[in-house]
């Protein structure tokens, strides 16, 4: 595990629990292993026989409940957060995983009161500073902004909790308007984040020559037939903070669409393969799809429909799986599922990576001008499918579906070769859960306010602006160079 090889690990627990069943931290392990691996019901099962015989263990519990949660499965991941903070009053972190449960079920004054009671019990506790500020709809009072000042300040203050307070004060600057003091305080955060890094994550520019040399035009042509033949799958994807959130939840209001949220099999798909090292043929993805059969890839999309199903419960025939960096998969997906459909959300560069840049990643913070870059290849990388697949993907422009919500709405589905429902129009009703940081506003009606808000910091995004160059100046046209 401390190597990172999950599936060797996983075959050692394994071995290890044939030898001795009972070996009750080998079967923990293992479970962890499991969830790490996305094998969420193997993983729940190997939990359930550790609680059998001892039900009220917190880390038992505790990791059932982040199972459950990335299986879709909110309120009995809710129930458990409210048990284990029935038993632990005191420690803040049990009262923020209680406030995200709440959060992503649609009740945000409940999530709020949580939050601000790991707050209560420890005035240092960064996380639930940040998950008030990234509601977006709550408000600090003076008393919370002097504690959070005080804190962010304090040599004792953890490294994670000091980056996580200067992000939340740069948001409760900036509803204060006070801009410059907001930049600040993000700049620091981010720049705390980023020596963290070793590199740029998923170095962009590489993985992006590489599906342009893989899958050409021809490349693509010559396996047509090749793949798993269901259409049931909507990929929807581009970049954070673009509006795939959205796009997500307009589309899940259709009868015949059931919004799945952020899918990791795709990539965890790719990863497997390029962790094959078959001798004689390349170890190194995308390249090693050139080696896969029609066969091979059939059984990836088989096996990609079949990890899904734990996330479908409305019986309905399509699914949206929105994961933004899905974009890096456009050909694997097409060539193991190739009538799935694809949708791309665009929003204005500078609005897109400077949302980017203010939010808390956790391990993918980069610097201004590193985002520019990163989104200059993939606006190239996507020019380059639209030639490879013409036809196949959809183009959604953020600031488009604002202006006009019926007009696009209806290309969408038009595109999706679905009939128009008004229900889509009243996304905001939707009682679904949502996980993302957008959760907030897609629970209200679409609004334009921050088309623009991009702007009051313009002065201090000068790499920003200059690395984007004329994939901003375009916008949202493709720059003739990426063509």
């Amino acid at each position: 595990m401390g190597l990172g090889q999950r599936r060797e690990a996983a075959a050692v627990l394994e071995q290890s629990l044939r030898l001795a069943p009972d070996f009750t931290a080998a079967r923990y392990d293992y479970a962890g292993v499991l969830f790490r691996l996305h094998r969420f019901a193997a993983a729940l099962s190997e939990l359930e026989r550790l609680l059998a015989s001892d039900p009220t263990n917190p880390l038992f519990r505790q990791l059932q409940a982040t199972v459950l949660e990335n299986m879709g499965e909110l309120e009995q991941t809710l129930a458990i957060r409210k048990s284990l903070l029935a038993e632990n009053q005191e420690r803040a972190e049990t009262w923020v995983s209680y406030g995200h449960a709440l959060r992503a079920l649609g009740r945000q004054e409940e999530s709020a009161a949580a939050y601000r009671g790991a707050i209560e019990r420890r005035p240092s506790c960064g996380a639930a500073y940040w998950a008030l500020a990234n509601m977006k709809t709550v408000r600090f009072t003076e008393a919370e902004l002097e504690t959070m000042r005080t804190e962010s300040l304090h040599s004792k203050v953890s490294p994670d909790d000091r980056i996580a307070l200067q992000f939340a004060l740069g948001k409760a600057y900036e509803d204060a308007r006070l801009f410059d003091k907001s930049f600040e305080q993000y700049a620091k955060a981010n720049a705390a984040m980023r020596l963290r890094l070793d590199e740029v994550p998923e170095a962009f520019k590489p993985r992006a020559g590489a599906n342009k040399a893989v899958f050409t035009r021809d490349f693509l042509d010559a396996r047509k037939g090749a793949g798993c033949d269901r259409p049931d799958p909507i990929f929807v994807v581009g970049k954070p903070r673009s509006g795939t959130t959205l796009v997500e939840q307009i589309l899940s209001s259709h009868s015949m669409i059931e919004g799945t949220g952020e899918l990791p099999y795709i990539a965890a798909l790719a990863t497997e393969l390029r962790e094959r090292n078959t001798p004689g043929q390349p170890s190194a993805y995308p390249e090693l799809v050139a080696s896969l059969n029609s066969a091979a890839l059939r059984e990836i999309g088989e096996r990609y429909l079949d990890s899904a199903k734990v996330h479908r419960r409305l019986g309905r025939p399509f699914f949206i799986d929105k994961k933004p960096a899905n974009h890096f998969h456009i050909g694997l997906i097409h060539l193991a599922l190739p009538k799935a459909r694809i949708i791309d959300v665009r929003r204005n560069p500078a609005a897109c990576c400077f949302s980017m840049y203010k939010q808390y990643f956790s391990t993918t913070n980069l610097r201004l001008s590193e985002l520019g870059e990163i989104y200059r290849d993939y606006v190239e990388m996507m020019a380059f499918f639209d030639q490879a697949l013409p036809g196949k993907i959809h183009r959604v422009v953020y600031e488009e579906i604002v202006q006009d919500p019926e007009g696009e709405t209806r290309k969408l589905l038009a595109h999706l070769q679905l009939p128009f429902e008004e229900n889509c129009l009243r996304f905001y009703e939707s009682k679904r859960a949502v996980l993302t940081p957008s959760s907030e506003q897609v629970r209200r009606p679409i609004s334009g306010e921050s088309l623009e808000h991009w702007r009051n910091y313009e002065r201090h995004l000068g790499p920003l602006l200059r690395s984007l160059g004329t994939v901003l100046t375009s916008y949202p046209k493709v720059p003739e160079e990426l063509q």
